[in-house]
């Protein structure tokens, strides 16, 4: 340890005492220095240039490409027994030692400090990127809701009604003679209809007619049934394919009131006389038909039974019924068509169609209905209802056909 100490004093009186000895030539000393270096560093980068083509590289002495410091090591090696460096880049920087020690900024031990202290220092981590403040959305507040679970409705239901007047006056001198007359007329049709989407399909239409009209020329009776009906209508169909069912049907009319004619005491119809029931089985065809706007159904009945009472045994032949007898009972077949048509939109047209048969007797009914509707409560209907009976007693005019018609006009209201 004195001997380092020895030998590193020694190294500095002999820098001391050159640097005092060519003061005067410092300028020209400091011009060779720098060539010198200039020389080392041309000569190591030939060096490495070399062995780089070569394929390795080791560098000796980084040293002279940092700012000017001394190393001990150089000076140690410089007073050793050999008195060798171990390169000619230590030569040069011991040079530098001895001619321009103002040049040095450095020790070894201050470089070591340096790289002690920048390993012990963290690099300061770069501060994170803040993530952008999304608000989050504000919901709105959902009101307090009642949930209430209701069953599937299948029924259907609908009315339709009408009340209409016809007033007719002529004078008693009129040149073709004729009698004055007010006439009324009301309908109401109810249906309840249950359908569950499925197969099963239960159809019941009710239907209520009743007119009365007032004749001058009648002493015997103030008013008179102009229209009179009572008629049910019941269907009970399972779905076959996509417009035909298998189908139960009852049909059951009579009417309200006692019929008259003019000056006439004789009662011709009542209610229950005659009251006609009729069941069928068969097939049901729905029709929908021209872009949705002829409706209805269409019912074949190979199997019909039909039942017909008549409560006034005087009206017995007048029904069918031999004399004395309330009841009759055929079997045979029978068809009804229901179908309404929408022709324009303030024209429509009701048809219904009904033929049974028992093979030794015919009963065939055809009810056409055309409505006007002038607005949502004013409309104006033509009936025309042809009739077809060979059980009754053959007219020398008529045969065994029957007509009846008339015009109205008055207040329409549906739900």
């Amino acid at each position: 340890m004195n001997r380092k100490l020895l030998i590193t004093l020694f190294v500095g009186m002999l820098s001391c005492m050159q640097v005092f000895a060519q003061t005067t030539n410092v300028n020209s000393h400091t011009a060779n220095v720098i060539k010198q270096y200039q020389d080392s560093l041309a000569m190591l980068r030939a060096k490495v240039d070399s062995l780089t083509n070569a394929g390795s590289v080791k560098a000796t002495h980084p040293q002279l490409f940092l700012p000017f410091t001394y190393y001990p090591g150089i000076a140690q090696r410089s007073l050793s027994l050999d008195g060798k460096l171990a390169s000619p880049d230590e030569q040069t920087l011991l040079n530098f030692y001895l001619q321009r020690p103002d040049l040095v900024e450095f020790t070894e031990r201050q470089l070591q400090q340096m790289q002690e202290v920048k390993a012990v220092v963290p690099a300061k981590p770069a501060a994170p990127t803040p993530a952008p403040v999304v608000s989050a959305p504000v919901e709105p507040e959902a009101p307090v809701v009642d949930v209430v679970v209701k069953k599937p409705n299948f029924w259907n239901f609908k009315a339709d009604t009408y009340m209409q007047f016809l007033q007719n006056y002529i004078s008693s001198n009129w040149y073709k003679g004729g009698e004055s007359n007010y006439s009324m007329l009301a309908s109401l049709t109810v249906e309840a209809n249950y359908n569950n989407k499925q197969k099963v399909k239960w159809d019941n239409k009710l239907e209520m007619k009743l007119g009365f009209l007032t004749s001058r020329d009648d002493s015997l009776h103030t008013l008179k049934t102009s229209e009179d009906l009572f008629r049910y209508t019941s269907k009970l169909g399972l779905q076959a394919s996509k417009h035909w069912y298998y189908t139960a049907q009852l049909l059951a009319y009579t009417q309200f009131m006692r019929n008259y004619k003019t000056n006439n005491p004789f009662v011709f119809s009542d209610i229950m006389s005659p009251l006609t029931v009729n069941l069928s089985l068969g097939m049901d065809y729905n029709v929908d038909w021209l872009n949705h706007k002829l409706k209805g159904t269409v019912h074949l009945g190979p199997a019909a039974y039909n039942f017909k009472y008549v409560d006034r045994l005087a009206l017995s032949t007048r029904n069918g019924l031999e004399e004395g007898k309330h009841i009759l009972h055929d079997v045979g077949s029978l068809f009804t068509i229901d179908l309404t048509w929408q022709i324009q939109k303030n024209i429509k047209w009701k048809t219904r169609m009904y033929g049974f048969t028992s093979y030794k007797r015919v009963e065939y009914e055809w009810e056409n209905t055309f409505s006007f509707q002038f607005n949502k409560y004013i409309s104006s209907n033509i009936f025309i209802y042809p009739r077809f009976d060979d059980s009754r007693q053959r007219d020398d005019h008529h045969g065994y056909w029957m007509f009846k018609e008339y015009m109205s006009i008055g207040f329409n209201y549906s739900f």
